[in-house]
């Protein structure tokens, strides 16, 4: 069962969502926060596995919250739901630590998916965000870089991250096992100095490190 806490100022929404999740076998909703300030006292009281974070809150925002959730609560997965569509508020979230970033024109069926997919170690973008992130960062010069070298697979990997790939899709792609995936990813990780999928995306987004279509 995978137990997911709401945060949005919204009851209608709270409401309509909490109907969505609990008809799933798997999902339980086990909490509920209106504002910033409220939420790490209720997550504290319910563990939540995943956080539904909307962004416009009162109190602190949903991206201050989050980045106060993952240091208190790292293995808590953030799937930020949000109306902003705005590159600072996506990039500051994924910096903040949010595992996914969906807007609220998601069907029912994809915020479910994506609450699975967050639960399960995987990052989830919005289509359309991860679209501006890279033409956004094309624009710019090429920024240089400090990490070790990445290697062609390594990069083969990280490109599949971009495109949203889970580890079975990547090692199918790549005619490798899953350990194997896990393997590479696990050392992208490790020569970039980040701590999940979102944020290796933004990273080599904004390094350029792998070529975009």
């Amino acid at each position: 069962m995978i137990r997911v806490m709401l945060v949005d100022d919204h009851a209608v929404l709270r409401d309509g969502l909490r109907s969505i999740l609990e008809i799933e076998e798997d999902l339980e909703v086990v909490g509920e926060a209106v504002s910033g300030d409220e939420v790490l006292a209720i997550a504290a009281q319910c563990a939540p596995d995943v956080i539904l974070m909307d962004i416009n809150l009162p109190g602190k925002n949903g991206v201050e919250v989050t980045a106060l959730l993952k240091q208190q609560y790292p293995d808590c997965k953030i799937l930020v739901l949000t109306t902003y569509d705005h590159d600072e508020y996506f990039l500051a979230s994924l910096r903040a630590g949010a595992d996914g970033y969906l807007l609220k024109d998601a069907t029912s069926q994809q915020v479910v998916d994506a609450i699975r997919t967050v639960y399960q170690g995987h990052s989830i973008i919005h289509p359309s965000m991860t679209k501006k992130l890279v033409a956004y960062h094309q624009q710019r010069p090429q920024a240089k870089t400090d990490e070790q070298e990445l290697t062609e697979r390594e990069k083969e990997v990280l490109l599949a991250l971009l495109n949203g790939l889970s580890n079975k899709e990547i090692a199918k792609q790549l005619y490798i096992s899953d350990k194997t995936v896990k393997i590479h990813i696990s050392k992208i990780f490790k020569k970039l100095n980040v701590k999940s999928r979102s944020q290796a995306v933004i990273y080599a987004v904004q390094h350029k490190l792998v070529p975009f279509s």
